[in-house]
């Protein structure tokens, strides 16, 4: 069930969401002090691309750096990027078949905007999953 939620994901909202993500990252390594942001932005890429059968959990060695650091990333790119999960989100969620798509797009907005110190595992769900 998730591959064919992600293969209807990347087709509806992944794709585009993916090309943001990555245009940001390179717009980030243009300054080489902005380089640590491009990192998380391609992390973060790549999640959006194919988000089903993964989850975002925080960092237990995550601290003030963290903060601070997303405080700089909502500032250069976060809010534009949250604006996009929020508008696909809309969109996806006006069929039934899109709600469990837009619900997804929904719970990626605070990652959007407060992508350090966030680590993306996969999900623990699953029959022979421990």
């Amino acid at each position: 069930m998730r591959t064919i939620l992600n293969i209807i994901w990347v087709i509806f909202a992944g794709f585009w969401l993916f090309i943001g993500y990555i245009v940001a990252g390179i717009v980030l390594c243009i300054p080489i002090i902005t380089i640590p942001w491009a990192i998380a932005s391609f992390r973060i890429a790549g999640y959006s691309l194919w988000p089903f059968g993964r989850q975002v959990v925080d960092k237990s060695t995550a601290g003030l750096g963290s903060a601070l650091g997303n405080v700089v990333w909502v500032i250069l790119a976060g809010w534009w990027l949250a604006l996009g999960h929020i508008f696909s989100g809309i969109a996806l969620c006006i069929t039934i078949i899109g709600i469990p798509m837009g619900i997804a797009d929904f719970k990626l907005v605070p990652v959007s905007l407060m992508p350090l110190g966030k680590e993306i595992v996969p999900s623990r769900s699953g029959a022979f999953r421990a």
